[in-house]
């Protein structure tokens, strides 16, 4: 599933601006925006949309470039400090985001305004919106794609079918949550362009973004609870069954004139919907009501079959994991390993479960100072071989039809040093923290984030990414709103699956992260507690960490308990469904600290 070719090379990068910029100045552009995103404004782009990373090399989950005359900045958030330096050439400045705003970067180089240009369907309303506020003495064009327009040999848009996600599986019928969301809708319709919220609300996946079983479309959901589906020509044709007489099936072309033929007011999110959407509204005389995606928090807010599937895709994962991590332990020590030899060892053993639909993302396996990077991707140029004395870090996840795994191990080759141990057991009693807090209905992610930090801060350390992240049931494996961060200010709800992962990198040495996925819960009544509404988390990932690694010494007897029940309820889960080699390997790992 995972390739190891080099997606693109800095060298690329000086003649393709060039290109950019030859085309800039025939239309009379100052400035043009050049995002990671497409028009459903998901995490992950088909090849057709990946236009940052063929412009740029670029190639992390989050970031933009904005291209002047004379310079481009490459805007990356601290996961991709590191991985930029290596992937763009220095015609490319890089600008660290969301400390330096886009807004305030523009009016140091330009101070006297210009034209920028933009597609108006790769930007949302809220941020279009927010860029005017600020940039008074720029001059905002909507424009067609200057990088579609030099770009030779661009890939098509995805077509593959969309396929029916079972009522066994999702937990309720599409006819039901149709009707329940437009029961609380607030407008006459609603527009919804996230791929993952139609899945959801219409019980459909697809295979248009690799790793994430979504379909590329557009929706509008009616006040009746009639939907209208907008796809390429045929992509839906193997669920009009499955969708019934109240979704009507209509080629994608056709959606900015239904748009326009709309009446009253009309829901949009402005934090994910195009520009375009909200301008062909407002020209057709709608009333442009901005709220939340209605699918939003239903999707998070797991129903109970959903939680089923998610445990059983644990425990299924999990095996996989377990016997993985016997093969690693058993030939590192021997040599001769890479990064892609364990990358493919650790596919074919999540493939062995027979029920593998995919991976969940591109496994992040780093060895030694390829740990330090973040999101690293493992390619051919940057094979790193596994030897002893190096921590690595395996971040990675697989898609079955009943849940979403992704979880992250940090092991020990050969023997730690003192440094790594410490290092490694700061993360863990992160990890821990998060997993045993009670709190109280209506904390979001940002009053627990700094929980999972504490035992790094109190060392002078942190890592520059968040605690944890929304996972999908079958769906994309980083879904919002939810998640463990300073910027999370979403009430965490009962049902919601987040991942638990503190993590510690030093560039050029090692990198530390550990994860479990987790689902919120309604906190077990305490003797004598106030009658207070509390939410705890139940740990839906059971995997041995790596003992070898836990400074013990710095252990409370509370986490100490912790980890003894976690490997104790690792080894009761999957004794029974391992081979005799990883038994053995299993009970070891397992055994009481």
């Amino acid at each position: 599933m995972q390739t190891f070719e080099a997606q693109s090379t800095p060298d690329q990068g000086p003649p393709r601006l060039a290109a950019l910029r030859a085309e800039m100045a025939k239309r009379g552009f100052d400035v043009f925006l050049v995002p990671r995103a497409d028009a459903h404004q998901g995490e992950y782009v088909a090849p057709r949309d990946a236009r940052l990373e063929w412009l740029t090399g670029f190639s992390g989950s989050a970031g933009f470039c904005a291209v002047l005359p004379d310079v481009a900045g490459v805007f990356i958030d601290g996961r991709y400090r590191v991985q930029v330096r290596a992937q763009v050439a220095d015609v490319f400045t890089a600008v660290h985001w969301p400390e330096v705003q886009l807004a305030d970067w523009l009016k140091e180089q330009m101070p006297d305004g210009g034209t920028l240009a933009y597609d108006p369907w790769l930007h949302t309303v809220s941020e279009i919106a927010a860029l005017r506020k600020k940039l008074t003495a720029f001059t905002l064009t909507p424009t067609d794609n200057l990088v579609d327009a030099i770009w030779d040999n661009q890939p098509g848009p995805p077509d593959a079918p969309f396929t029916p996600h079972p009522t066994d599986l999702a937990g309720e019928d599409h006819a039901d949550k149709r009707a329940r969301l437009a029961n609380d809708l607030s407008a006459d319709a609603a527009v919804l362009t996230l791929p993952d919220s139609i899945a959801w609300l219409l019980n459909i996946r697809g295979t248009d973004i690799a790793r994430n079983p979504v379909p590329q479309a557009f929706a509008i959901l009616h006040r009746s609870g009639k939907v209208d589906l907008f796809a390429k020509d045929g992509k839906a044709d193997g669920v009009r069954a499955h969708l019934g007489t109240d979704v009507a099936v209509h080629d994608v072309d056709r959606f900015l004139a239904a748009l326009a033929a709309l009446k009253g007011a009309v829901l949009i999110d402005a934090k994910t919907c195009p520009d375009l959407i909200a301008t062909t509204l407002k020209d057709a005389g709608c009333e442009v009501v901005e709220g939340k995606d209605p699918c939003i928090l239903p999707k998070a807010r797991k129903n109970a079959t959903e939680i089923a599937g998610a445990k059983a895709a644990h425990e299924r994962d999990a095996v996989a994991m377990v016997r993985f991590l016997a093969w690693l332990d058993g030939t590192a020590p021997q040599g001769g390993l890479t990064e892609i030899d364990v990358v493919k060892a650790l596919e074919g053993f999540r493939r062995d479960t027979n029920a593998l639909r995919d991976i969940s993302f591109e496994t992040i396996c780093g060895a030694g100072p390829n740990g330090a990077i973040v999101h690293y991707r493992v390619s051919d140029d940057t094979n790193r071989p596994v030897t002893s004395g190096d921590l690595l870090l395996v971040d990675s996840g697989g898609q079955y039809v009943d849940g979403t795994t992704d979880i992250t191990r940090t092991i020990a080759i050969g023997a730690p040093t003192d440094e790594h141990r410490k290092c490694y057991t700061r993360v863990l009693q992160g990890m821990i923290a998060i997993s045993r807090i009670r709190f109280p209905k209506g904390v979001g992610g940002q009053h627990l984030d700094a929980l999972a930090r504490a035992p790094l801060w109190m060392a002078g350390q942190d890592y520059d990414h968040g605690t944890g992240h929304g996972v999908g049931s079958y769906l994309s494996v980083h879904e919002g709103p939810q998640g463990i961060s300073r910027r999370s200010d979403v009430a965490l709800e009962a049902g919601m699956i987040l991942s638990n992962e503190p993590g510690y990198y030093r560039e050029g040495a090692f990198g530390i992260r550990i994860e479990n996925l987790i689902v919120a819960v309604s906190a077990p009544p305490l003797p004598g507690a106030d009658q207070r509404e509390m939410l705890a988390f139940d740990t839906l990932t059971y995997v041995p960490f790596d003992r070898h690694l836990i400074d013990v010494t710095l252990l409370s007897s509370p986490e100490r308990d912790w980890i003894d029940r976690y490997h104790a309820d690792t080894l009761s889960l999957l004794a029974s469904r391992v081979d005799a080699d990883t038994h053995a390997w299993l009970t070891k790992a397992c055994a009481p600290l």
